[in-house]
């Protein structure tokens, strides 16, 4: 496999190159990363100025690409035409930070899975629940053994796959779980600040997020020391309740 590995906590991020490490294990790879952190950048698509996309040197000497775009920007400045080879796979990750639930509509290390997934190009998130500097060489043993599995076995044209591996030392992992996703529980709260010219301004600051944790959803996996494994489908329609919709007789006038 030719796999595009990106991520949105940045270049330097050290989940992204021991991502790749281990992904070099099992396939080709090439990286096309953001210059700097993007977390819950969400999905943009810039338009409205342009984006660099740099050759830059890897710390294990291959060679990758830098961009000042967002996560999803990378993906699509690289299937659009900056890398000469379309990638067989898109991988984001390893990001510090769970994406469980709800997050992945906030989500920049699942926004550039998606556009893989747009453009026709199966894709992996991976997400670590702690943002602490970790050993990341068993998620990264993971990611490389789950695409191997997506290799033998393929995905829905309009799937992607969200992992989230649990804030516990690789060895008390206690298995994998295959998930849907959970109901996220934010705590935001709005910091009101004046600058020195009188003009309020706001930060969204507040506690970090807590979840539902129902037994077989993605936060109950993690909560009880499992790897989360949820397939989303980019169709979101709510079946279930196209019936019940129907019944309001909507008219036009």
């Amino acid at each position: 496999m030719y796999i595009l590995v990106t991520n949105d906590d940045g270049i330097d991020s050290p989940g992204l190159m021991a991502l790749k490490r281990s992904l070099d294990q099992v396939a080709e790879t090439i990286l096309f990363a953001p210059d700097h952190n993007w977390s819950a950048a969400g999905h943009p698509k810039t338009m409205h100025k342009p984006l660099r996309a740099d050759a830059v040197t890897l710390p294990d000497g291959s060679q990758g690409f830098s961009s000042s775009g967002a996560p999803s920007d990378c993906v699509a400045l690289a299937l659009l035409g900056v890398m000469e080879r379309k990638p067989d796979l898109v991988v984001s990750g390893i990001n510090r930070g769970a994406n469980l639930g709800y997050d992945i509509f906030y989500s920049g290390t699942v926004a550039a899975a998606v556009e893989g997934v747009i453009n026709g190009i199966p894709a992996i998130a991976f997400s670590f629940d702690s943002l602490e500097l970790v050993d990341y060489s068993g998620p990264g043993g993971f990611a490389a053994r789950l695409v191997q599995h997506v290799e033998r076995r393929g995905l829905p044209a309009d799937m992607f796959l969200n992992v989230n591996f649990p804030p516990v030392p690789w060895e008390e992992v206690k298995g994998v779980a295959v998930t849907r996703l959970g109901r996220r529980v934010y705590r935001d709260e709005l910091v009101a600040r004046t600058d020195p010219r009188g003009r309020p301004y706001y930060w969204i600051g507040g506690n970090p997020p807590s979840g539902v944790p129902d037994q077989g959803t993605d936060i109950w996996a993690v909560v009880n020391g499992n790897v989360s494994v949820t397939p989303v489908s980019l169709d979101m329609t709510a079946y279930h309740f196209r019936e019940d919709l129907r019944r309001w007789n909507i008219q036009l006038a």
